[in-house]
C-alpha cells in the first residue's frame, strides 16, 4: 500500500482525523455546556426543579464554580488536543495531495510539539494542584515517552523544513 497519494495510507489517516476532530468538537461543546449548567445551577439551584443533589461529601449545590473550573480545564486541554488534531489534518492533506515537503507543515508540525509540551506541563500543574487539594492522589510522574515524542516531533519539523528547503532549491535548478 502506499504512503502518499490518494487511496493511500495518509488518506485514511486523514479520514480517522476527521471523525477524531469532531467528536472533539462535540466534546468541547459539551463540556461548554456544561460549565453553563453547573454555573446556573450555582446561582440558582431550583432551576433544575426538584432535583436534590447530594453526595459523601456534603450538599453539592454550592461545588458549582468548582465544578465549572474543572470543566474549563477539561475542555481547555480538550481545547489543545483539538489544535492538534486539526494541523495534523492539514499535515495529511499535504500528505494525501502528495506533497510532503509543503513549507507550511515546519509551523504546523513545530506547533504540534509546542502543543503537545505544553499538554505535558499542564498535566504536572494539575496533578500539583491535585495532590494540593486531594492527598490521596497518586498520580504519574514524569513522562519520559511523553517528552520523547515531544522531542521527535520537533526533530520531524526539522526535518521537513529541511526537505522544503531542499525542494525550492531543486525548482530553481534548471
Amino acid at each position: 500500500m502506499r504512503a502518499l497519494g490518494p487511496g493511500s495510507l495518509s488518506s485514511f489517516l486523514k479520514i480517522i482525523l476527521d471523525v477524531v476532530y469532531v467528536c472533539l468538537w462535540v466534546g468541547v461543546c459539551g463540556v461548554g455546556i456544561g460549565i453553563l449548567v453547573a454555573l446556573l445551577f450555582s446561582f440558582d439551584p431550583t432551576f433544575m426543579g426538584h432535583i436534590h443533589l447530594d453526595s459523601e461529601d456534603g450538599d453539592l449545590t454550592g461545588k458549582g464554580p468548582l465544578l465549572a473550573w474543572v470543566l474549563f480545564c477539561a475542555g481547555a486541554y480538550l481545547g489543545i488536543i483539538l489544535a492538534i488534531v486539526q494541523r495534523l489534518r492539514k499535515v495529511f492533506v499535504t500528505l494525501t495531495a502528495g506533497d510532503p515537503f509543503h513549507p507550511d507543515n515546519v509551523t504546523r508540525l513545530r506547533l504540534i510539539g509546542l502543543l503537545l509540551g505544553g499538554l505535558e506541563i499542564s498535566r504536572y500543574v494539575f496533578q500539583a494542584a491535585s495532590r494540593f487539594l486531594d492527598q490521596d492522589h497518586d498520580g504519574r510522574g514524569f513522562s519520559l515517552t511523553a517528552w520523547f515524542a515531544v522531542l521527535v516531533v520537533l526533530v520531524m519539523s526539522e526535518v521537513f523544513r529541511e526537505g522544503a528547503r531542499l525542494r525550492r532549491e531543486a525548482e530553481l535548478t534548471i
